[in-house]
């Protein structure tokens, strides 16, 4: 490794590039800047990036106490990224600044290796038994031991409030998640949208060829896009009301991208996914339904360029990029009515918020919105132009930068 003038950049992710896709892109794009991107992740490339891998020495241990299994998970892959961060080292590698994402454990024991370096984290989430998103549910009740986990999950976290020079937070309501006594160290700076990308496409029709997927005859087209099929993303509300909607709409369609998994709620305890109890228990017409399952970003863009009303649910959680696209590419956001939607959309502004928990809701303001397209264009309008005020990446990736820089 060269450009001994460069300021030394080391990023710091299991995943790749995740959170850091664009970052890391814009830095590597400028020749003042020397960039490693330290990951568990062996796929994956960008260019101007030097990719340094590390794998930690084994699995969390089989008799460990539940409450710190993600604990020892976060001192693991410390262990391993400080290794790698000892050969980088011999290597000649010396960051100015290092900026992982908290939690997981990669930035543990950067201080330790690199004492002069900045140490900066982003901070998604602070758990909290009680609310947010693990008491939100009452189909899902917490035990004592369920609390006693909750609280525990933290301490990869606190260690990295204590020990980080500064953090951010994607959101406001993300930042109000963490102990107080921690906000001054916490900018709330997004990770910003495509906006370019992600843009209208008006009198666009879904055709997707890899999928056989033809749906350029179909005038109502409702969406739902989430990582996992999960309580947490509102899938079994989402269902019940597809249902609804089915009884009243008969020539309505619906796209669901997605996997067959949970990305954050615990499993069925009768072993079946939520997509296979929900079409097993909820009467559905399945030539109306599509799963498309993941999909590239090209594809992705389509599905919400043809789309008729988008529909995102959240437990008080984390906020996905996914709804925030989806405004960005001008949609009829229909949301649920909780704090992290609620920082984004007002209520007839810029999209329409509903009940979480009530499927009846969801399937009227669905119904209400394909009845009226007119008189929704402004509310379509309004949705691109908050993330263009407030989300844009080409108004963000500066500032990240910027606060990269210590300025």
């Amino acid at each position: 490794m060269t450009k001994n003038q460069a300021k030394r950049i080391l990023l710091l992710h299991p995943n790749f590039p995740a959170q850091f896709r664009h970052l890391a892109k814009a830095l590597a794009e400028r020749p003042n800047y020397q960039v490693v991107f330290g990951t568990a992740c062996k796929e994956g490339q960008i260019s101007g990036i030097h990719k340094a891998v590390y794998s930690p020495a084994r699995d969390v241990s089989d008799n460990i106490h539940n409450y710190v299994e993600p604990l020892e998970a976060a001192v693991l892959q410390g262990q391993a990224a400080y290794r790698m961060a000892q050969d980088l080292r011999v290597e000649g590698f010396i960051p100015d600044v290092i900026y992982g994402h908290s939690g997981w454990g990669p930035t543990l024991f950067m201080k330790d290796i690199f004492p002069s370096a900045k140490l900066l984290c982003y901070f998604e989430w602070f758990y909290h038994a009680h609310g947010s998103d693990c008491n939100f549910d009452p189909a899902y009740s917490l035990s004592a031991d369920d609390e006693a986990r909750v609280r525990v999950r933290n301490a990869p976290i606190l260690l990295d409030l204590s020990a980080c020079d500064q953090g951010l937070s994607p959101t406001d309501w993300q930042r109000q998640q963490f102990p107080s006594e921690f906000h001054p160290k916490l900018t709330v700076l997004h990770d910003g949208i495509d906006t370019h990308f992600f843009r209208p496409h008006p009198g666009a029709t879904l055709v997707l060829p890899r999928l056989d997927l033809d749906l350029s005859h179909v005038d109502e087209l409702v969406t739902y896009v989430a990582r996992g099929m999960e309580p947490y993303r509102g899938f079994p509300q989402f269902i019940e009301a597809v249902a609804l909607l089915q009884q009243q709409r008969p020539q309505c369609h619906v796209v669901i991208v997605g996997e067959d998994r949970v990305a954050y709620s615990p499993p069925r305890s009768d072993g079946k996914t939520y997509k296979q109890y929900m079409l097993e228990t909820v009467p559905l017409d399945l030539e109306r339904i599509h799963f498309t399952d993941s999909i590239p970003y090209s594809e992705h863009l389509q599905v919400l360029q043809a789309s008729s009303v988008h529909v995102y649910l959240t437990y008080p959680f984390v906020l996905s990029w996914s709804m925030l696209e989806a405004m960005s590419t001008g949609c009829l956001v229909v949301a649920s009515d909780t704090p992290p939607v609620r920082e984004v959309i007002q209520d007839g502004f810029n999209g329409f918020l509903v009940d979480f928990f009530s499927p009846e809701q969801i399937a009227e303001r669905i119904i209400e919105v394909l009845d009226h397209p007119t008189r929704m264009a402004e509310i379509r309008s309004q949705a691109r132009q908050t993330i263009l005020e407030r989300y844009d990446l080409n108004l963000l990736l500066p500032r990240q930068i910027k606060w990269l820089n210590g300025m």
